[in-house]
């Protein structure tokens, strides 16, 4: 489950590009020359390197951005496919754990030279733990690990606490070692990703914390909310250990959406909670994540999904893949069932375009080149408000001149963008042939229509 904190009307859009930025020195002017976006604006930049999807480009400021050609202008685009050097050759990613934090401005790997990693494993240096504060009159616990501050209600042994800590490096390092692209970084102002752990359900609630979940990633206040009940921890004297109940699958799937936390807005519902439940189902033990087993891991989840008797169907495919917000909430919000259906078609959906979707060889790259694009909607905004002359205040509202409107940020459109990506020139009714028939190809039988 995830919540999207509501803007404030002047926050209505997001920007379409980049923004101007001052020139630095002019030995780099020589190197600079205009970019225009398609909707007109226009940037100062040099051009560093390309793939078949999009260019790299220097500011003035010496930082490098990659952006998606479907941004550019015609001309523009057609000066990067005439004119720019080749892109620097890169390297296959990892077969094993992700690097600990990567570089804003590292190059990005072409799609069609990634690969699904082996396993990922979390490297032991993230989940050392750093006592930072413990204080119990003030029931406030404070711990750190590599890239996340947890805040306990109570004191947890250091066993404890170290294992919590890491399923959450380890869903960091997932995340990041997936092929999809997603640039893990703490939100905006703050040094690590927050983490909240609550004594009770009602201290849970009381937080904030839906009354019928097990665990919640707001993205309004950026804090992780959990109970302890929800991942079995239990008081022997005075101080909280695990019991065999532990179970870390909840911390998964909404740490996942702590991780893409910047492409939440860009994404669909069915995308959010998909992905969200593709980490869950993959085969975990401490610390380390089976990627190779995904199939295993499908086939495991749809068998424990059929034994709640849930359905192994999807529905109508048009009406899932383009569910609006409020529509999926409604839904969502009126049961668990119901809820529950919402995010079994998610994951089936999101393993067919990981997997299934395509020709041998390039199985999964429609879904890869989605979310690049929707990496480029992350970065744009990250670049808008970079620009001094947007102005954010403490309450998240923020103005621009009429100069530099954003585009379009609606909910009811943004998420939906980059849809014809995934579809690529094909109707509803052949994917949904295309799903079955690749669920087919290893055993399973799923309705769509």
């Amino acid at each position: 489950m995830i919540f999207h904190a509501l803007m404030k009307p002047a926050c209505r859009a997001f920007p379409a590009l980049m923004l101007v930025i001052p020139l630095l020195a002019a030995a780099q002017e020589s190197a600079l020359r205009p970019w225009k976006d398609a909707q007109g604006r226009v940037i100062q930049a040099a051009i560093v390197s390309t793939t078949a999807d999009s260019v790299t480009l220097r500011m003035a400021d010496g930082k490098e951005h990659q952006i998606p050609l479907a941004r550019l202008s015609a001309e523009d685009q057609a000066f990067v496919k005439n004119h720019a050097p080749s892109a620097t050759p890169a390297g296959t990613a990892p077969a094993t754990a992700a690097p600990a934090a990567p570089a804003a401005a590292a190059a990005r790997i072409p799609v069609e030279k990634r690969v699904w990693p082996a396993n990922v494993l979390v490297p032991s240096r993230a989940v050392e733990i750093q006592p930072v504060e413990e204080s119990a009159p003030a029931r406030r616990f404070v711990y750190r690990s590599e890239a996340f501050e947890f805040t306990s209600q109570a004191k947890l042994a250091g066993s404890v606490m170290k294992e919590v800590a890491r399923t959450f490096e380890s869903t960091r390092a997932l995340v990041t070692a997936l092929p999809w692209g997603i640039v893990c970084r703490p939100p905006e102002g703050m040094e690590r990703y927050q983490a909240a752990l609550y004594e009770t359900r009602n201290d849970y609630i009381a937080a904030g914390g839906p009354a019928n979940s097990g665990g919640v990633y707001s993205s309004g206040d950026k804090i992780f909310k959990v109970p302890f009940p929800s991942i079995g921890l239990e008081m022997r004297g005075k101080t909280y250990f695990k019991n065999d109940n532990y179970d870390g699958g909840t911390l998964i799937h909404e740490i996942t959406h702590q991780m893409m936390h910047n492409y939440l807005p860009f994404l669909p519902k069915w995308v959010i909670e998909g992905t969200a439940e593709y980490t869950e189902m993959i085969p975990y033990n401490a610390g380390k994540f089976r990627t190779e087993a995904h199939k295993i891991g499908i086939r495991d989840h749809v068998q424990e999904m059929q034994k709640r008797g849930y359905a192994l169907d999807i529905g109508s495919l048009e009406t899932h893949m383009t569910m609006n917000r409020a529509t999926w909430d409604g839904i969502a919000d009126s049961e668990n069932r119901a809820m529950g259906e919402l995010y079994f078609r998610s994951v089936l959906l999101v393993y067919f375009f990981c997997h299934l979707d395509g020709p041998e060889g390039k199985k999964g790259q429609r879904f890869l080149r989605f979310m690049d694009a929707v990496h480029g909607e992350t970065e744009a905004l990250r670049l808008f408000f970079a620009d001094p002359r947007v102005k954010r205040f403490p309450d998240g509202r923020f103005q621009y001149p009429k100069s530099f409107p954003p585009p379009d940020m609606s909910s009811e459109s943004a998420p939906f963008k980059h849809l014809p990506i995934l579809l690529d020139d094909r109707g509803y009714p052949q994917i949904a042939k295309e799903i079955a028939e690749g669920y087919r190809s290893i055993g399973l039988k799923v309705s769509v229509n």
